[in-house]
């Protein structure tokens, strides 16, 4: 585990994960484990644990802490499933999954992202994640199916792609919306023509940009 800022990370962990009735232990320690501070440009670091998203440049974010957390707990995690993760930015969502499931594939479709977050991965020794650039509306069909996708992007609608690529008994977690406010749903694939949607929270997600998604 990285120490540097440790006791920040317990601190965010109790206040605002703990609090907010983030419950699975697996997903409390992967965000104790994981360093936020080294996925969020170095002007912004003073503010890496704070309850809030960062501009990470290029028009995109790092999501709030409770978000991340939320979002993995609400795919139920477990250390065997494959995942697929849609929007990976600069790869902070990504190390926090691999902690907590067996292999990580992510699509970013600006690849500019890539290196630095596959640098920051080789460096916290991460070694079940890929990544990729490419529309992740259209998921990884190379890869699929998985057992879970979360995508960190807002779109108008659940991409058919991402639930063509779900596992039978697999979980979507989705912003969508208007391009200003969207609603956090959670869809079970129950069978290959059935999908049990339900619809959380409210959030604020920059759009999923796609073939799939919003229109550039």
């Amino acid at each position: 585990m990285n120490s540097e800022r440790l006791e920040e990370r317990h601190v965010m962990v109790k206040e605002q994960l703990e609090k907010r009735g983030v419950r699975n232990p697996w997903v409390l320690q992967a965000m104790l484990d994981i360093p936020r501070h080294l996925f969020i440009p170095q002007e912004q670091r003073v503010k890496a644990y704070e309850d809030g998203p960062l501009p990470i440049g290029r028009g995109q974010t790092i999501s709030q802490p409770y978000i991340v957390a939320s979002m993995i707990e609400l795919i139920e995690p477990v250390k065997t499933h494959r995942v697929l993760e849609v929007g990976v930015g600069s790869g902070y969502s990504s190390a926090v999954l691999s902690c907590v499931t067996g292999q990580v594939f992510g699509v970013e479709r600006d690849g500019d992202f890539l290196p630095e977050a596959q640098r920051l991965h080789e460096e916290l020794d991460l070694a079940n994640i890929r990544l990729t650039a490419g529309d992740g509306t259209l998921g990884w069909a190379q890869e699929a199916p998985f057992d879970a996708i979360l995508v960190t992007a807002a779109s108008p609608k659940i991409p058919p792609s991402l639930m063509a690529q779900l596992k039978v008994g697999g979980v979507l977690v989705i912003p969508v919306g208007k391009k200003t406010e969207q609603k956090m749903m959670r869809v079970v694939k129950r069978s290959e023509t059935h999908f049990q949607e339900k619809e959380l929270y409210s959030v604020r997600f920059v759009p999923l940009i796609g073939a799939e998604g919003w229109k550039e």
